[in-house]
């Protein structure tokens, strides 16, 4: 879980967050294994959410800008790395699990952790590097191999994929699932190394901060419960949509707002 410092104000953050408030308000018993300092409004988190924190001294922190017609990222603190050995042991039975790295913080080896449930993970902070003053550059992702045998789905956006657009086309052939989301114009669908495109789900945006993190998570859980990829992947736009409308985590919907939205979706494209 991280800081975020967009424009002036700081708010929680960190695809842990997003990820786990998303699935609680989809209806999912939630544990989240993450690091961060006593700087960390803990509060945001819902009392029924199990976390296990590695200690830190201090939060991971970013600073988001615009730049163009994208964000610039600079890393400006970093809390602890997360390796299995800190995984409750209970954990590992999980029917769904997603790996959320930052700032690779993450080690792959979870990946082989979940051997009960279904594993996902949203990549782009294993697609990150530091560089001069803790701006974030794309870093090749040397653990791939270690991750993609183990997973059945991953999420990254296109800004993410940087100048590896033709390794990441790749890893796709490897997994079954997966997903580039592209902002407000929809996102790119893999079913078994095949592309398909998910139309984007209009909104009223207001912070597109973890709409990206809101789309895994959803997807994931509505796969599971249904077992179409493609309605997932509208299910999760939906939700995803919805995600922008407000500040930072406070607009990440309930259940029962997503399927309203699936529903005047699907009847707008006249399915």
């Amino acid at each position: 879980m991280t800081l975020d410092h967009i424009g002036g104000d700081v708010r929680p953050g960190g695809t842990a967050l997003y990820a786990g408030l998303t699935a609680r308000r989809l209806g999912c018993s939630v544990g989240v294994l993450t690091s961060f300092g006593p700087d960390f409004p803990r509060g945001v988190l819902p009392p029924d959410v199990e976390v296990t924190c590695v200690s830190a001294s201090k939060t991971s922190v970013f600073r988001h800008e615009r730049v163009g017609d994208g964000r610039r990222l600079t890393l400006l603190g970093r809390a602890e790395d997360l390796e299995v050995g800190h995984l409750p042991a209970s954990w590992k039975s999980a029917g769904l699990a997603l790996l959320c790295p930052d700032a690779n913080e993450v080690d792959p080896f979870f990946a082989a952790e979940f051997s009960d449930g279904a594993v996902g993970a949203a990549v782009q902070g294993w697609l990150r590097e530091r560089g001069a003053g803790g701006v974030i550059g794309p870093a090749r992702w040397e653990d791939a191999l270690l991750v993609l045998p183990h997973v059945q789905a991953f999420f990254l956006s296109e800004e993410d994929m940087g100048p590896f657009e033709d390794e990441v086309v790749e890893w796709f052939q490897r997994i079954p699932l997966g997903a580039v989301t592209v902002g407000s114009r929809g996102a790119h669908l893999f079913v078994s190394g095949e592309r398909f495109f998910i139309e984007a789900v209009p909104a009223d945006e207001v912070d597109p901060t973890g709409a990206g993190d809101v789309f895994a998570a959803a997807f994931l859980i509505q796969y599971q419960r249904e077992g179409n990829p493609w309605d997932a992947a509208q299910f999760a736009a939906c939700a995803a949509a919805l995600s922008v409308e407000g500040i930072g985590v406070s607009a990440i919907p309930s259940r029962v707002a997503v399927e309203e939205r699936l529903a005047a979706y699907r009847s707008r494209l006249g399915r």
